[in-house]
């Protein structure tokens, strides 16, 4: 499905420290892990499978604790700090998972 488990890893290249030179301009040193240019492929890939499946349980999560933080509500109990506090944490778990079905980047592909 895609996942980052599945492709091969590339090795780390160590860095050998710099030879004492004379040179006006010497070579930079490159950290190991960093970047070195923006086309490279990201180590998480985002499939479609991916989006779908943390999406959707984001949303029903955030579902869920909104509907425990109703519940109460629904028996005739005053809503507290903390209920509202739960109901607003649940509504932004759900949003969270909607901005990741929806993929505002257009960043996703489909693994296929």
């Amino acid at each position: 499905m895609g996942s980052f488990v599945s492709q091969p890893l590339e090795p780390v290249k160590d860095v050998a420290p710099p030879e004492v030179a004379s040179s006006a301009n010497p070579a930079p040193v490159i950290a190991p892990g960093a970047p070195t240019s923006p086309a490279e492929v990201p180590l998480f890939n985002n499939c479609w499978s991916c989006r779908v499946l943390s999406g959707s349980g984001l949303i029903g999560a955030g579902g869920y604790v909104y509907w425990v933080a109703r519940k109460p509500m629904k028996l005739g109990y005053p809503p507290g700090p903390g209920t509202i506090a739960q109901m607003v944490f649940g509504i932004s778990i759900a949003c969270w998972g909607v901005v990741i079905l929806s993929d505002p980047k257009g960043k996703a592909f489909r693994a296929g």
